[in-house]
């Protein structure tokens, strides 16, 4: 039967492999990572209920399809009990196994882009909350990072600041076969050149002057898991080449030591800057470029996926609050209007500061237009926005293109706002945007006074 449904696996297109027992299988699942395992309760040596509590300890969201013999449906339900995600009784023929394999590799696959997507819910130590929506362009990264995560081929992670790169980068971690090992992170703009050796791959005691103790570096810190190169681009040209002949080796030449020592390092890079650019420009090895972005991935600013601002700031006034110990705030419908088509040049990091300090300003449980200072934010922590324009022109130019799109349809235009029809016509009025309602079929075009 193991090596009927490994050929049935194998040919609908899994990678599936067969142990004969217990042991080895515990032995394989503690040294790579399944998305389904089929378990059959009768097997030689360890009894089948201790092999699923062990699976589901050394990954809870492993799905187990429990194998039963006619007469066995008890021990079934008490493996459900303990974690099973569902069972088949012998005999069973090709498609039932399929179909249950299936079904469980979908119910994997979503809960991975729901878990990514709230990360940020359930690790408050990490800082995960800049991942949070629903929109196209988040769903693309996450599922390029559940693609990429068991691989090992190193990750260039590219986006504007506070986009969320490293979260990406803890994600893809978190997911793959590292992940219980460390995820160490590397600032490479305050790397320093005369202390990049011993700051990167370590000293031995003695080896230099102030060498007072033996010191491990970042590679071997990560040991076993991974490294997240922070702005690689920030990197001084004379520290790339030595750092590119490390992810070439794999191997550290620590000071001190005669002879290099192996890493086992997975590598990750993020930067905020054109490398392509950088390369032409003499600023970036075009060798180190093409070992480090194996696999790219690129995060949308936030001004392109402004559906995503709703649930984000929803998320973050929750969180404050309750680090208040405050009750929950509201967002008033002007408040959401004007974040809706601010530009974001800080991304989602700006955005959870703009809630924060209007947390403080305002009065009463609902946070309006007033309160959100971002004009003044934007000037004070990003400069001037060249070619941006003040925040009410910004909105005005969005209710504009959106009532424009909507070919006249207010209803349209309001729902894209996230706004009422009444709140819509008061901004219409505000603005003194011309605007003529048409009969049904006819397209009306708005324009600025």
């Amino acid at each position: 039967m193991r090596m009927a449904c490994l050929e049935t696996l194998s040919e609908a297109g899994y990678r599936a492999q067969a142990v004969p027992d217990g042991r080895l299988a515990l032995e394989r699942a503690g040294g790579e990572t399944f998305d389904v395992v089929l378990l059959d309760l009768k097997m030689p040596g360890i009894p089948g209920m201790e092999i699923l509590k062990t699976l589901r300890n050394l990954d809870p969201g492993m799905a187990v399809i429990v194998i039963t013999g006619y007469g066995t449906i008890d021990a079934a339900m008490q493996a459900g009990k303990l974690g099973a995600y569902d069972f088949l009784c012998k005999p069973f023929d090709p498609d039932q196994l399929l179909s249950l394999v299936e079904k469980a590799v979908a119910g994997k696959r979503h809960a991975l882009e729901d878990s990514c997507i709230h990360l940020a819910l359930n690790d408050p130590d990490v800082p995960s909350d800049r991942l949070v929506g629903q929109s196209p362009a988040l769903r693309r990264v996450v599922r390029l990072v559940r693609k990429v995560a068991p691989m090992d081929s190193t990750v260039l992670i590219t986006g504007e600041t506070g986009s969320g790169k490293e979260l990406v980068a803890r994600m893809i971690h978190m997911q793959s076969r590292r992940h219980r090992h460390p995820f160490i992170v590397v600032d490479c703009g305050s790397l320093v050149q005369t202390l990049f050796e011993s700051e990167m791959f370590g000293h031995l005691k003695g080896s230099f002057t102030g060498a007072i103790d033996t010191t491990k570096g970042k590679f071997e810190m990560a040991q076993g898991g991974t490294l997240f190169l922070d702005e690689i681009s920030n990197i001084d040209m004379g520290l790339q080449a030595r750092l590119l002949r490390v992810v070439q080796e794999q191997e550290i030449p620590k000071i001190g030591s005669p002879r290099a020592r192996k890493v086992d390092v997975r590598i990750i890079s993020a930067t905020n800057r054109d490398l392509a650019k950088e390369i032409e420009e003499n600023r970036f090895r075009k060798d180190l470029f093409y070992r480090l972005n194996v696999v790219s991935i690129h995060i949308p600013p936030l001004r392109e996926r402004t559906e995503d601002i709703p649930a984000l700031a929803g998320y973050f006034l929750e969180r404050l609050c309750k680090q208040r110990l405050i009750r929950l705030m509201e967002i008033s419908e002007e408040a959401m209007a004007l974040m809706k088509a601010y530009p974001w040049p800080g991304n989602v990091r700006e955005l959870r500061n703009a809630l924060e300090r209007a947390m403080v300003v305002s009065e009463g449980g609902l946070i309006g237009p007033e309160d959100l200072m971002l004009g003044e934010a934007s000037s004070s922590d990003h400069g001037p926005l060249s070619g941006v324009g003040s925040l009410a022109e910004s909105e005005r130019r969005q209710i504009t293109e959106v009532l424009k799109d909507c070919k006249g349809n207010r209803s349209q235009a309001a729902a894209r706002l996230g706004i009422n029809r009444k709140t819509l016509r008061e901004k219409i009025r505000k603005y003194g945007i011309e605007y003529d309602a048409s009969p049904p079929g006819e397209e009306t075009t708005p324009t600025l006074q």
